[in-house]
């Protein structure tokens, strides 16, 4: 009867599964802060998204970690064609094609010398508008690579809408894109930065919102929608359900949550050291975020999760 009456299912076509994969490595790298995660190699990326595919999850989220040679101070790895992203993006379409939705970080952090989500000026700044430049080659590289959908992460002001015009200009207009809408500067992307061997110099209070502040996310909800956004994204998940719940209620568009490493670190060491129920754990925080309105969830639990549902 419980089950029966429960208000909220999950369902495995709403999971979306985050996967890394690292520039010239023969074998998995295991990221030590984050049990059971790893950066793949394009051999186990291709078999982790055909996983994936047999599970049912319903997307799955690619970030590229180049080699430290190939970083610069403007991201080239992230445009070149024979980059690790997009070489990885094409390996996937070419071992899955359209049985899952096939999603790409757009962001210059993992590629910048400096770890910035974008282009730095004379002083030492973002520059906002130098990097929408950039964000814009870096989406139609991904489209022709194979994504069927991107996530601008930076927080830079107007990229929702620069990147759509660039994409519509050069004929992707079918590729969607999955805005990250409020994305706070957290403590929580600690083991995240571990996985795509982030090169971060200072931090990212200046772009990414402030813990503090909820209006602004609502602020930012209204512009991407306006500016072409297909989804919206709240970031962190479980820090910010209340966020997540304002999303839900006046958003026009699908609303997801990504569920991030910090959060997932968080379960399997407490699980590790017996502390609480992992299984029970993971489904709950999975629940809470459909109970607070999401369309779909980005966990790194994604797969496990699908064959367990």
């Amino acid at each position: 009867m419980r089950r029966m009456v429960a208000e909220h299912r999950l369902h495995p076509a709403e999971l979306i599964l985050p996967v890394f994969v690292r520039d010239g490595i023969s074998e998995p790298v295991p990221v030590s802060s984050m049990p059971g995660v790893v950066q793949h190699t394009r051999e186990t990326l291709k078999k982790a998204a055909a996983e994936a595919v047999r599970a049912g999850v319903g997307g799955i989220m690619l970030f590229g970690v180049p080699k430290d040679s190939d970083k610069d101070a403007v991201g080239t790895a992230g445009t070149d064609p024979q980059g690790i992203l997009q070489v990885a993006l094409r390996d996937v379409r070419a071992e899955v094609g359209d049985d899952i939705v096939i999603m790409s970080d757009l962001c210059l952090d993992e590629t910048t010398d400096h770890g910035h989500c974008g282009v730095l000026d004379a002083q030492g700044r973002v520059d906002n508008d130098a990097t929408l430049e950039r964000y814009a080659e870096m989406a139609c590289v991904q489209a022709e690579a194979g994504a069927h959908m991107l996530g601008p992460s930076g927080m830079m002001d107007g990229q929702v809408g620069h990147v759509r015009r660039a994409l519509d200009a050069a004929g992707h207009q079918d590729v969607s894109l999955f805005a990250y809408t409020a994305k706070y500067a957290s403590a929580f992307y600690g083991p995240f930065r571990e996985a795509v061997g982030s090169s971060l110099k200072g931090d990212r209070n200046t772009y990414q919102q402030n813990a503090a502040n909820s209006r602004e996310a609502l602020r930012e909800l209204s512009l991407d929608v306006a500016e072409g956004a297909d989804v919206v994204m709240v970031k962190p998940g479980l820090p910010y359900l209340d966020v997540l719940r304002d999303f839900a209620e006046q958003s026009t568009v699908p609303v997801g949550v990504y569920q991030i490493s910090g959060e997932y670190a968080m379960v399997e060491a407490a699980a590790q050291n017996g502390w609480l129920d992992r299984d029970r754990a993971i489904m709950e925080t999975l629940t809470s975020f459909k109970r607070a309105g999401a369309n779909m969830i980005l966990t790194y639990w994604a797969t496990e999760v699908a064959a367990r549902l």
